[in-house]
């Protein structure tokens, strides 16, 4: 049976978890196990013949995992851009709902020593796991003054990515920047302004990280693999929680709810066939009951799609992780 659930709270849970319109006796995917707040609701809501796949990047999150102890649940240290790969190696053909719940974890950014959070003094890594890639020090290191530039103006939307960027350059001649307190104070120094009760670091990081761990790449590539293995009337969710990523999701799920004909075949609309997805309602928001108990969920979006029976090719319906830029 499941563990005690943990403290940690999942953003839009029952929400989510009802858009799937769960089966008892379904296969579904957890793609971003964190804590099990998600998997912990679709597993007591599946019969005894049901199965739940769940993967997470981070080795914490996998370490929580095994303390469920169900035998209808599967754990798989992996980023969900491998969704394919691991439902093929598990003999799973189709499953009939997916759940991602994108981006950083409650634990991840409270836990100092991860690096993920300005609010108290850690290593400058960043890595949603952290056995693989390059922390977020050692990018800081070899990046050119551009490269840093165009990431935090990028990936942070941050109007003042000129100035840190020409900061960070001017203070690595001197020593590396190894922590977290070292560069929110940097940053902190470079920036004139900022909203009323954002830390002014709030961006850079937000960059650093998406970047460190390929956040966009990852969604991009997993929304094709996900809408190819989802059975007849399967539903795929995704929450997001920066306007990125959403982005992403949202330009997906408009191009596989129209049909895949050529585009220089002239067709009357009578004639068009089915597209591969079917949008289910506008996107959810979090109340603000739930905000007020998670001020995480504030920024959170749900959306939802449905499986049709039209054909779907992943290789057609590819988006571009640069996606967010247009």
């Amino acid at each position: 049976m499941s563990a005690a659930p943990a403290t940690h709270l999942a953003v839009l849970a029952e929400e989510a978890v009802a858009a799937l319109a769960l089966q008892p006796d379904g296969t579904y995917v957890d793609g971003t196990f964190g804590r099990g707040g998600h998997s912990r609701l679709i597993l007591a809501r599946l019969g005894p013949r049901g199965r739940l796949i769940a993967l997470d990047r981070d080795p914490q999150a996998v370490a929580a995992a095994r303390e469920i102890r169900d035998p209808r649940f599967t754990i798989v240290h992996s980023a969900f851009s491998s969704l394919a790969a691991v439902l093929d190696a598990r003999g799973v053909a189709q499953a009939h709902g997916m759940l991602f719940d994108l981006g950083v974890s409650s634990p991840q950014l409270e836990e100092a020593a991860r690096g993920f959070s300005f609010r108290a003094d850690g290593p400058l890594d960043m890595r949603m796991d952290p056995t693989q890639g390059k922390s977020a020090a050692d990018w800081l290191a070899e990046a050119s003054e551009a490269q840093l530039r165009e990431a935090i103006g990028g990936y942070g939307e941050e109007r003042f990515a000129k100035q840190i960027a020409a900061a960070i350059v001017a203070a690595r001649r001197h020593a590396p920047i190894r922590t977290t307190r070292e560069l929110a104070d940097l940053v902190g120094a470079a920036v004139r302004t900022r909203e009323p009760g954002q830390d002014p670091a709030t961006r850079t990081f937000q960059a650093l990280r998406i970047l460190v761990n390929r956040e966009l790449e990852e969604v991009s590539l997993m929304l094709p693999q996900a809408a190819a293995r989802l059975a007849q009337g399967g539903r795929l969710a995704v929450i997001a929680f920066h306007s990125l990523e959403d982005r992403i999701v949202k330009r997906f799920l408009q191009s596989c709810a129209r049909p895949q004909v050529p585009r220089d075949l002239p067709l009357r609309a009578s004639e068009m066939p089915p597209a591969p997805l079917r949008i289910l309602g506008k996107p959810m928001r979090p109340t603000a009951a739930e905000i007020d108990a998670n001020p995480r969920a504030r920024s959170a979006v749900l959306r939802v799609a449905e499986r049709t029976a039209a054909p779907l090719d992943p290789r057609h319906y590819r988006i571009e992780p640069d996606a967010w830029r247009s």
